[in-house]
């Protein structure tokens, strides 16, 4: 028996979308909170697409999407760039648990959401960037510490924001489990 991939035309066209926009929204649309740290709407963006598609395409799409804001300032710094990818592998994995294509995202679905979304950005900026960042720039670890709560705080608070905002007006786009129902 031939073993199926995951990888699908849609999965590769979403990752592409996703890296798309993500680098347009960081590039273009983020502002400026601390020393060389940004609030970034991009995560949002992401996260909407990690809760419809799933871990391996915002994961790809954060780590080429950061790659390329990168890119065009000059030169890439890996740190922070893993710690999107990162992000966007577990906020992905949080398709298992919310089920947007039900057309369900109340309440409840909103709670999961942001406590994911908190608890991925402070691993991804507390734990994952300000690490790397000692290890491979051998940054000192006074500095990060006010970027990466920075980062923390602007990245939650924007993922907040615009993935609830975005995932309530897709679920409002899939038909609700058992609302149809066979005519006689």
């Amino acid at each position: 028996m031939e073993k199926k991939s995951n990888v699908t035309i849609k999965s590769i066209v979403a990752i592409g979308i996703g890296a798309a926009i993500f680098f347009v929204l960081g590039r273009f649309a983020s502002f400026p909170i601390v020393a060389n740290t940004t609030a970034n709407l991009q995560y949002g963006v992401l996260a909407v697409f990690g809760i419809i598609f799933g871990p391996l395409v915002s994961m790809l799409a954060g780590f080429i999407g950061h790659t390329l804001i990168d890119l065009s300032w000059g030169s890439p710094w890996w740190s922070w760039i893993i710690a999107s990818a990162v992000f966007g592998l577990i906020i992905g994995l949080a398709k298992k648990v919310i089920n947007i294509e039900s057309g369900k995202f109340g309440v409840r679905e909103i709670a999961i959401f942001n406590v994911i979304q908190v608890v991925a950005h402070g691993v991804c900026w507390v734990v994952i960037a300000t690490a790397l960042d000692v290890l491979i720039y051998a940054e000192p670890l006074d500095k990060l510490v006010m970027q990466s709560l920075a980062a923390w705080c602007a990245n939650a608070i924007t993922t907040a924001i615009v993935g609830t905002l975005l995932l309530l007006a897709y679920a409002k786009t899939r038909t609700k489990s058992g609302s149809l129902q066979k005519e006689d």
